[in-house]
């Protein structure tokens, strides 16, 4: 069985397109619809089903679809303890990030990381911290960095770095003024929040509900990305509590304020997770190495 028809047969799953994997494989569609004929035909069965514009696996599918993953990964894992041996780091790693340390932390490790080992080519997705993890579960990514820590005996979870979160306002709100604000004064303000998979809003939750009945907040818009819940604040939709990492060119700009809740410690661990008992390809212990030694 052609492991590149396989990779082939994901991309189709993955993306629920044909168009779209053979633009993702570089590939013509009919060559792609070949591909998966030929698995069909070797494996007899059926393993895509169009349903209008969607292409989903059958129930054969599916089950090819795990294996192809694991196939596909020992291929890797082959072809980098290899290049280790030979004394070179080389190959391909994927890893996932929930939207802090996505977009204001890995960024600058993997720069870093790459001038070392300039021949590995790294993937970095990101999503709210339920994705990443079911990303890491699933196989698709090696391991994940989050802002959110929940029991699941199949992870394993490992504190990396501390974040600091902050009530960001924008400039002409009253709070903007202030030295410190009282948590239960937050009832009486228009709330932005993050969507229910987000870590941030997982952590904020935890925080706040020692000290307010949040059912009493006032919720006026759930916003699914920092970026969103940052434009809102400026458009004055209401005010929220973000990681500081995300607002500290505005605070510094002026564009917003970061105001201190009194008696509220405001900070939260990123955690780095893997999957239980799976031993990490080279290039990913590597990378977790370098990750773990590299001041924040």
């Amino acid at each position: 069985m052609d492991i590149h028809r396989l990779e082939v047969f994901c991309k189709v799953v993955e993306l629920k397109s044909f168009t779209k994997a053979a633009e993702a494989s570089f590939l013509s569609q009919p060559t792609v619809s070949e591909h998966i004929r030929s698995l069909e035909e070797i494996l007899g069965e059926r393993l895509i089903d169009r349903l209008g514009r969607e292409a989903l696996p059958t129930q054969a599918g599916q089950i090819l679809y795990k294996y192809a993953k694991k196939i596909i990964r020992l291929r890797q894992e082959t072809m980098q303890a290899m290049a280790s041996y030979r004394g070179t780091l080389a190959g391909h790693l994927s890893l996932g990030a929930s939207t802090i340390p996505g977009a204001y932390v890995l960024p600058q490790r993997i720069g870093a990381f790459k001038k070392l080992h300039p021949a590995i080519q790294i993937t970095l997705s990101i999503g709210n911290s339920r994705t990443v993890a079911d990303g890491v579960l699933a196989g698709d990514t090696e391991f994940g960095v989050i802002g959110a820590h929940w029991s699941d005996p199949a992870l394993e979870w490992i504190e990396i770095l501390d974040d600091e979160l902050v009530l960001a306002v924008y400039p002409s709100h009253p709070f903007a003024k202030e030295k410190a604000v009282a948590p239960a004064r937050l009832l009486d303000e228009p709330m932005i929040i993050r969507e229910r998979d987000s870590g941030t809003r997982r952590v904020v939750t935890q925080l706040l509900e020692k000290h307010l009945d949040l059912a009493r907040l006032q919720i006026v818009a759930e916003m699914g990305s920092t970026e969103a819940v940052r434009q809102s604040i400026k458009a004055e939709v209401g005010i929220a509590i973000l990681s500081r990492r995300a607002v500290a060119e505005d605070i510094e700009r002026g564009s917003l304020a970061a105001v201190p809740l009194a008696d509220i410690r405001l900070s939260r661990p990123f955690y780095l997770i893997t999957r239980k008992n799976r031993q990490p390809a080279p290039i990913c212990s590597t990378f977790l190495d370098f990750l773990q030694q590299t001041p924040a």
